[in-house]
């Protein structure tokens, strides 16, 4: 088969496609015949080596993958070839064939595609857990979203529309608004104008009447994330889900003691590694609000394997809106 192949940490266009040997599940686990593979900022990250967790080399990087089983190993028992999956694990999805442990795996729903079932993995169980667990969302609350035309940050629109919320998208065109607009954002603001840590608190109350919003999902860091925490409404919630700006930014605690507010982070993996009978109730609520029609993944773009890189550049030049797909045949 075929796989990215990284062999060393450094830049993103470094490595190759290459031709490895096709993997065989061990106890536990099943082997996907890949069809569809979603792109993630973090995949970006472990190439150049900047992420969290990093894996020993040689690896191949990717988070997720949908496709068909074609065997499994001893002990598996939900699963069987032929069934259609989509599944994630920390690293190892950028190639045609991935065997992934059977209690990672989420059957598909009929009628849903491998693009848009991918699509509606990573991102939207981040912005699932982010709105209803770490955010403790309660029906009619305002729900900012940073960031709100990336894949996370459009996942994040829409699962809070489907809970109830009124929502604002946070972005820095007006084509990036409009788009949160057909998937659910009740408002947009301009993240882009100067002096965000005014602007953007001064959006949100003439749109709140000065109230503030409930709850921040903030994907963005540096300015933005000073503006929109002081866009938080008394007892509000900020949820840090990611830094899309790679400006880490500081906050004095006792501004959370003046306005009784908090600020929560999120890191999904945990979830994953710690509960995966959790995020499999959580995947199952997520295709069951596609079937109602609740949600409706955005893939901006689809590339071939071998154009991984092109997919990526589009994080670093700031051009990502949705979801973007790698196609492995």
């Amino acid at each position: 088969m075929r796989a990215v192949v990284v062999h060393e940490h450094g830049e993103y266009r470094s490595p190759r496609v290459e031709d490895v040997p096709d993997p065989a599940p061990g106890a536990g686990e099943v082997r996907i015949d890949a069809r569809a593979l979603g792109v993630n900022y973090p995949d970006l990250l472990v190439i150049q080596g900047r992420y969290q967790n990093l894996p020993p080399k040689p690896f191949s990087p990717g988070k997720e993958v949908a496709g068909v089983i074609e065997a499994v190993g001893p002990g598996v028992a939900r699963l069987k070839p032929g069934d259609r999956v989509m599944a994630q694990r920390e690293y190892g999805c950028y190639a045609e064939k991935v065997c992934v442990n059977e209690a990672l795996c989420h059957p598909m729903p009929d009628g849903l595609g491998f693009d848009a079932g991918v699509a509606l993995g990573l991102a939207y169980q981040t912005a699932h857990f982010a709105v209803v667990d770490r955010a403790a969302f309660k029906p009619g609350e305002s729900v900012l979203v940073t960031g709100a035309s990336g894949g996370v940050g459009l996942a994040c629109v829409e699962v809070a529309k489907a809970c109830g919320a009124t929502v604002i998208a946070g972005v820095t065109s007006a084509e990036k608004g409009e788009l949160t607009m057909r998937h659910g954002a009740d408002h947009w603001i301009d993240l882009s104008l100067p002096d965000p840590r005014e602007s953007i608190r001064a959006q949100v109350h003439a749109l709140t009447g000065k109230r503030g919003v409930d709850i921040v999902l903030e994907n963005v860091g540096g300015e933005i994330f000073d503006g929109s925490l002081r866009a938080l409404a008394w007892c509000g919630r900020m949820v840090i889900v990611g830094f899309a700006s790679m400006k880490l930014p500081e906050m004095k605690a006792n501004y959370l003691l003046v306005k009784n507010i908090s600020a929560l982070g999120l890191q999904w993996s945990d979830y994953r590694e710690r509960d995966p009978e959790w995020v499999q109730r959580v995947q199952v609520e997520i295709y069951a609000w596609w079937t109602e029609g609740k949600l409706e993944p955005y893939v901006s773009a689809r590339f071939p394997l071998a154009r991984f890189a092109d997919a990526l550049a589009c994080f670093v030049e700031r051009r990502v809106q949705g979801r973007m797909i790698l196609t492995p045949r």
